[in-house]
């Protein structure tokens, strides 16, 4: 194969190459550290995936902290 095709196969299958990462490297870190680390792990990492998100749609992030967090605390 030359290097084109193997550059479009990459392309055309992108998110299954992600997956299968994803996927490998949850189930070593569930192996290594145990399933209740390897959630909080993923939990902080869904965090950070969405406040980076908020800002990078410009978003107010003490208007979302407002709605997550008790009433009256960042007004």
């Amino acid at each position: 194969m030359n290097r084109e095709k193997i550059f479009y196969m990459i392309l055309e299958n992108y998110g299954k190459i992600i997956g299968v990462c994803l996927g490998l490297i949850l189930s070593v870190l569930v192996i290594c550290i145990g399933i209740i680390k390897t959630i909080f792990i993923s939990l902080c990492i869904y965090i950070g995936y969405f406040i980076g998100n908020k800002i990078d749609n410009k978003e107010n992030i003490l208007e979302i902290l407002d709605k997550l967090l008790p009433l009256g605390k960042y007004k």
